[in-house]
């Protein structure tokens, strides 16, 4: 008897393949927009996604050309092959738009996010937070008798794994900022 060849998206636990094999994957890219510094240019860019039912998985804005009037949008959104390449084409349409770029496409690109967490404990469980937060290089930024305040940057799942280790600990809030990347190399 051959072995079962399991496909992409279904589980080894299953002897059936219910996905559509004529269904595409869903993938996550990371777009960055240069757009001109002006007030309206993010509600149009994020009106674009909303009014074809587009969802941002995070957002970041920033100024990069002072003298020269240019923010950069970084948008982390998931969709099809197809819904990227819509998405890329009606972005570079719109007129305050100067550049687009995929990162996830056009080569290795560096992504980081920032993260502060608050951490209610006493005893063992606060010596436990301390010594997580040193092995995740986490800053204590406010303490209390009663609880911390880390702020951690790195990647969206170290972010997501020292939450996960710090839920047992006492981890009662976290803020998350969106993710900022910037393409590797030259």
């Amino acid at each position: 008897m051959s072995p079962l060849k399991i496909q992409k998206g279904s589980s080894k636990h299953s002897a059936y393949d219910l996905r559509d094999p004529n269904a595409e994957v869903i993938e996550s890219h990371t777009l960055a927009v240069i757009v001109d510094n002006e007030s309206g240019v993010l509600a149009r860019v994020i009106g674009l996604f909303s009014a074809r039912g587009y969802n941002i998985d995070s957002l970041t804005v920033a100024e990069v050309d002072h003298q020269g009037h240019r923010s950069r949008i970084t948008i982390v959104t998931s969709g099809t092959p197809q819904v990227i390449g819509q998405i890329r084409a009606q972005l570079e349409r719109m007129y305050s738009v100067h550049e687009v770029h995929d990162l996830t496409v056009e080569g290795p690109s560096v992504q980081r996010e920032l993260a502060l967490f608050k951490v209610h404990g006493k005893g063992e469980p606060r010596i436990e937070a301390l010594r997580l937060a040193e092995i995740f290089r986490a800053n204590v930024v406010d303490s209390t008798l009663e609880s911390f305040v880390f702020e951690m940057t790195g990647t969206p799942d170290k972010v997501d794994a020292f939450a996960e280790l710090m839920r047992p600990l006492g981890l009662i809030e976290v803020a998350r900022t969106g993710v900022a990347a910037i393409a590797r190399g030259a």
